[in-house]
């Protein structure tokens, strides 16, 4: 799963790479949490055409048919395997995908001292996109826009942090993604199968474990022995597992 992550790379880079309508402004972020506000990629018509933009959305999608936005809560990683059918994502997939910029994230590996956290992240420190969907519930004053990180069967060199990750979107296959047009789960699988990419996956302190700790200072490796690079860590089928 993706239940932490991190994103502290300038505006401009992101302004860059993304293509950006404008260029965005946010404070750098160590540590975003379930519940909070973060920023996600849209892509919007307007009369010149298409662009994209960088909108603050919480996490943890809330279907627009739900009753409480509360759900948001449980709502924060969406099954690749199931999205396109499960009612609370499907209107989604179809039609409101996202990416959601992130230069790492966190998983936590069980031991006899208790969970050690690590910080996963490219060996060139570059920014990618997590594949993400998005949702508007309410209306007016009370309207909400959320959004959830698909994950996927985690390969062998990350399963013994945790059995699911993220899906990273290769960014030849950003365009598509972001498409508001009405899509088939089936043209959409196609981009998700060739997500991937070296990671490597630093052992990091525990202050990363209170969502209010939010600082450089998280992503310093912790006094272990570092950890190697991951070649192709998510080059694996997302219907695995």
């Amino acid at each position: 799963m993706c239940g932490r992550y991190t994103l502290a790379v300038p505006g401009e880079v992101l302004g860059e790479l993304f293509e950006l309508a404008e260029l965005p402004a946010f404070e750098p972020r160590y540590n975003i949490a379930p519940t909070q506000e973060a920023p996600v990629v849209r892509t919007r018509r307007t009369a010149e055409g298409p662009v994209r933009r960088l909108d603050l959305l919480r996490w943890g999608l809330v279907p627009w048919w739900a009753e409480d936005p509360g759900v948001g809560a449980r709502m924060i990683n969406a099954r690749v395997e199931s999205a396109a059918e499960r009612p609370a994502y499907r209107d989604a997939f179809r039609r409101q995908r996202c990416l959601v910029p992130a230069d790492g994230f966190y998983e936590w590996k069980p031991g006899p001292g208790g969970r050690q956290p690590y910080w996963v992240h490219r060996p060139d420190g570059r920014p990618f996109a997590f594949a993400g969907l998005w949702s508007r519930w309410g209306r007016d004053e009370r309207r909400l826009d959320s959004f959830t990180i698909l994950t996927r069967a985690a390969p062998e060199g990350l399963r013994e942090l945790h059995d699911r990750v993220p899906v990273i979107l290769q960014p030849e296959d950003w365009a598509a993604w972001l498409d508001p047009s009405p899509a088939e789960p089936g043209d959409l699988l196609a981009a998700l199968a060739r997500a991937g990419g070296d990671l490597v996956p630093r052992p990091v302190g525990r202050r990363v474990n209170r969502p209010d700790n939010d600082d450089p200072a998280l992503i310093e490796a912790a006094p272990e022995a570092p950890a190697p690079v991951i070649p192709g860590l998510f080059d694996v089928p997302p219907t695995d597992g």
